[in-house]
C-alpha cells in the first residue's frame, strides 16, 4: 500500500506520519508539501526507507492529480481554507482520502468518490474524530439518546503555525453559520460565547468554562442517532485561559469581523494584522499546558431506566517524563494519531461506505480505534451512572 500524506511539512500531519512509520504496513509515505525544506527536514527526521518527498501545490489541480494518481490513499493535513481543493485533486486522482477538519468543503465531491468506488473521511483528528467515537460507543449501549453534550479543552499556543491561527479566527467569526446545536430536531445558529457550561476535565486541565463551537460532530450526530430519538447536541471547547481571554476581548471589540483598515495607503483586515503579529511574537508560540483533553455526556435510557455516560480521554504527560511527548508534542501527537490509524483501516478497505462519510458511518465498532490509541498511551475512559428521577434525567 502507498500513502500520499499532503501537507505533510505541517507540525500535526508530521506526527500522523511518524505514527504510519512506526505501526502502519505501508509500503511507500510520501511527504507532500509546497514547503521543501521543511518536506524534506521531515524525511530526514523520520530517516526510514519507505519516506519519499514531492513538492505539491493543491492550486495547480491537474499536476497534483497526477502526482497523487497510484496511491491507495491521501492523508490530507492542510488547513480549512485548502480541504476544497485538495479534495477535488484526490477525487479525481481515484484516491481514498482524510484530513482533520471536516467543514464541509470536501461535500462537492461526494459523486467522484462514488465514480471511483472510494471514501472520504474529513474531520478525524481528535474533535472531530475521536469525539464522534466517544459519544456513539455510549449511544451504542443505550436504546433512545437524550442529550449529546461534546466538551474538549486543546492546549496549545495561540499561533504555533498558520492553519492554527486560521482555525481560532474561523471558528469566532461572528457571521459563522455552522456555529449552531441542533435542539428538539432543528439546527438553531448561536453567537460566539453562547452557552456557557463548566467543564471538569481529566488533570492536569481541570475545571473550565466552554462555550458551543462550530465542529462538525452537531451535525454528523444528529445524522447517525437520528433513530433514537435525540433532543440535544451541543459541542464546546475551550483553549488555555490567556487564549480565550484574548479572543473574548478581540470580538468584544468587534476585531474578529476582520473589517479592512488601511495601513500605509494599503488595504489589510484588522484579524490578518493580529493573526501575522501572533505567529511572529513568543506569546502567540508558547503556552505553560500543552495537550488535549476530551469530555463526552451522554444521556439516555436502557430497558426504561435512564442512564448517565460520561467519557473522558487521556494521553502521556507534557512535562518531559515521556520521550515523544514533550511540550507541544502533546498536542500535536493527539490531533495528528487518530488521522493516521483511520488512514490505514481505510486503505486496507476495511470501510465499506463509499464517497464523502462522516466518522459515525465510518466505524461502526469505535472499539478499535479505542485499541489502537491504547497502543500509543491514548486511552478513553467511560463512567456510567443510573439516574433516579426524571428530574436527574432532564438536569445532567
Amino acid at each position: 500500500m502507498k500513502v500520499f500524506c499532503l501537507g505533510g511539512a505541517g507540525k500535526i500531519c508530521r506526527e500522523a506520519i511518524l505514527d504510519l512509520v512506526k505501526y502502519s504496513s505501508f509500503e511507500q509515505i510520501t511527504v507532500g508539501d509546497f514547503n521543501e525544506e521543511e518536506g524534506r527536514k521531515v524525511v530526514e527526521w523520520l530517516n526510514d526507507p519507505r519516506v519519499d518527498f514531492i513538492k505539491v501545490n493543491v492550486f495547480n489541480h491537474e499536476e497534483t492529480v497526477k502526482q497523487m494518481r497510484g496511491y491507495d490513499i491521501v492523508m490530507d493535513g492542510t488547513t480549512i481554507t485548502l480541504n476544497g481543493y485538495s479534495t477535488a485533486c484526490i477525487a479525481e486522482a481515484g484516491c481514498h482520502g482524510i484530513n482533520l477538519n471536516g467543514f464541509g468543503e470536501e461535500d462537492r465531491s461526494h459523486d467522484v468518490f462514488i465514480e471511483h468506488g472510494k471514501t472520504c473521511l474529513p474531520g478525524f483528528g481528535m474533535t472531530p474524530g475521536l469525539t464522534q467515537m466517544m459519544a456513539m460507543h455510549a449511544a451504542n449501549q443505550l436504546d433512545t439518546i437524550h442529550s449529546v453534550r461534546v466538551s474538549h479543552g486543546s492546549y496549545r499556543p495561540i499561533a504555533f503555525s498558520k492553519s492554527i491561527t486560521e482555525t481560532t479566527t474561523y471558528e469566532y467569526d461572528p457571521t459563522l453559520p455552522t456555529r449552531v446545536v441542533y435542539e428538539k430536531g432543528e439546527f438553531i445558529q448561536v453567537p460566539p460565547f453562547a452557552r456557557p457550561r463548566e467543564i471538569q476535565l481529566p488533570e492536569p486541565y481541570g475545571k473550565a468554562v466552554q462555550y458551543i463551537i462550530p465542529h462538525s460532530e452537531t451535525k454528523t450526530l444528529a445524522k447517525a442517532l437520528h433513530n433514537k430519538d435525540v433532543q440535544l447536541i451541543e459541542v464546546r471547547g475551550t483553549w488555555p485561559q490567556e487564549n480565550m481571554e484574548l479572543v473574548r476581548a478581540l470580538y468584544n471589540y468587534g476585531f474578529l469581523k476582520n473589517e479592512e483598515i488601511m495601513i500605509n495607503g494599503q488595504p489589510i483586515g484588522i484579524m490578518d494584522c493580529i493573526s501575522e503579529y501572533l505567529y511572529q511574537c513568543d506569546k502567540g508560540q508558547t503556552t505553560e499546558l500543552y495537550g488535549y483533553a476530551l469530555h463526552v455526556e451522554v444521556t439516555g435510557t436502557k430497558d426504561g431506566n435512564h442512564y448517565h455516560h460520561t467519557l473522558t480521554h487521556t494521553h502521556p504527560a507534557s512535562d518531559g517524563s515521556v520521550e515523544g511527548w514533550e511540550g507541544l508534542r502533546a498536542y500535536t501527537r493527539n490531533v495528528g494519531i487518530p488521522m493516521a490509524i483511520a488512514t490505514e483501516i481505510i486503505a486496507k478497505g476495511l470501510v465499506e461506505n463509499q464517497g464523502v462519510i462522516i466518522p459515525e458511518e465510518a466505524f461502526l465498532d469505535p472499539q478499535v480505534i479505542f485499541t489502537e490509541l491504547a497502543k500509543r498511551d491514548i486511552f478513553v475512559q467511560e463512567k456510567i451512572e443510573k439516574l433516579q428521577t426524571l428530574e436527574d434525567f432532564i438536569l445532567a
